[in-house]
């Protein structure tokens, strides 16, 4: 798989909701929310908290031809905490099921750019079933469509080892002799949602030996807030990816996987931008009601995008998303970032280039090579997820190509 592009997001669903339709009915729902509870540019920016008109203008635009162009980035079909516990009865005709609309979706073009399954964990009690809906699933795309979709991935939950992560490696190697793919045809992804991954019980982390043990198929690794927060005997009630426990995990996933191929996301925001109050076909929604379902929407909605906010200024730049409606504050906050450090910049990254490569100094800002390389990046990561264009950013620094540079 060759893959330059990070998704913003990926929004993970139950495996027997998945449709071969699932970008379009995603995109009708953010799209209906938008319409609903932020219908103009100064009511977005107003629930986001937005400093200035300008810059609502700017991410309302891009948030809704976002929504009308490419609502879903990448999405996981999930066996796993968002499936339940079921018979194995079920999960056999499920993994089936799923699969046959992948083909669908294939043969119709409208899978998201890229998709892919999580299935259980290794543990003792789960590994024999995690590998039979692998292996169900697999047969079924391969066996109907001859093929995988593009930039499929599989994701494995809750690891508590690097052991883990190489074993599930052979599985995938197996899986490839098995179904006629190329060698290293399947790429995973890990669940960083246990305390004893972060930190062994010796002082240790396991966190680097991931790289060597996933090798070239590990490309992935996402922390789960709740699950790591829950393992920590922190309550319900403060429960947050941006609770202090998560910071200290996400950092040393940041420290001990970078360099590596291995690319980063945050977990999910649990509070969806749902309204509490629906009309019925003999009562319309009162004044009261649909004031309430506004503020409950925005006030998810910013919950939201101040999490994912805090997740890109800590070097996450891509997160979960479990609700269509939180498509909207999850490209809002995205672009947001982006574009309202561009004049910054900008001028930061034109002067350093023109003193080539020496160090500069713009305002109070004093730049040398290490932060030339974050602008560059910052530069490479606008352009990339649409909060500017190739052409904005050339105008803005002088530099062809940054959209397309490596990140450094």
């Amino acid at each position: 798989m060759t893959e330059s592009r990070q998704p913003v997001h990926t929004v993970f669903g139950g495996a027997h909701l998945f449709r071969a339709n699932v970008a379009e009915r995603f995109q009708s729902v953010a799209l209906l929310s938008l319409s609903a509870f932020a219908p103009d540019a100064a009511t977005l920016g107003a629930a986001l908290g937005l400093e200035s008109g300008a810059l609502a203008d700017a991410v309302f635009s891009r948030v809704r031809e976002k929504l009308l162009r490419e609502p879903v980035e990448d999405y996981r079909i999930d066996f796993e905490d968002g499936y339940g516990v079921r018979s194995a009865t079920e999960e056999d005709g499920h993994a089936v099921g799923a699969a046959r609309e992948v083909v669908a979706g294939i043969v119709a073009g409208s899978l998201p750019w890229r998709v892919g399954v999580r299935v259980k964990s290794l543990d003792d009690s789960q590994r024999e079933r995690s590998e039979r809906t692998l292996r169900l699933f697999l047969s079924t795309v391969i066996g109907d469509a001859g093929r995988l979709p593009s930039n499929f991935i599989v994701n494995l939950p809750k690891v508590t080892s690097a052991e883990q992560v190489a074993e599930f490696a052979q599985i995938l190697a197996a899986f490839e002799r098995e179904f006629g793919l190329a060698d290293g045809a399947l790429h995973f992804e890990v669940m960083i949602e246990t305390p004893e991954i972060v930190l062994g019980a010796d002082g240790r982390s396991p966190l680097p030996r991931l790289i060597e043990a996933g090798g070239e198929r590990l490309t992935g690794a996402i922390f789960g807030a709740y699950d790591f927060t829950a393992a920590l005997g922190i309550t319900a009630a403060h429960q947050s990816p941006r609770h202090q426990a998560c910071d200290f995990a996400r950092n040393m996933m940041l420290v001990a996987l970078s360099g590596s191929r291995i690319r980063l996301s945050d977990g999910a925001t649990a509070v969806l931008p749902v309204a509490v109050h629906e009309a019925t076909e003999r009562a319309a929604l009162t004044a009261a009601q649909i004031e309430e379902n506004r503020r409950v929407v925005r006030d998810a909605w910013k919950v939201h995008y101040e999490s994912i906010r805090h997740a890109m200024a800590n070097g996450f730049y891509q997160g979960w998303d479990l609700h269509p409606a939180q498509l909207v504050s999850r490209y809002a906050a995205t672009f947001a970032f982006f574009i309202e450090g561009l004049d910054a910049a900008g001028a930061r990254l034109k002067n350093f280039v023109a003193k080539s490569a020496q160090a500069t100094r713009v305002g109070a800002a004093f730049d040398d090579a290490a932060t030339g390389r974050g602008l560059v990046n910052y530069f490479r990561r606008a352009i990339n997820c649409g909060a500017i264009s190739e052409d904005d950013a050339f105008e803005r620094t002088g530099v062809r190509g940054l959209g397309s540079c490596m990140e450094l």
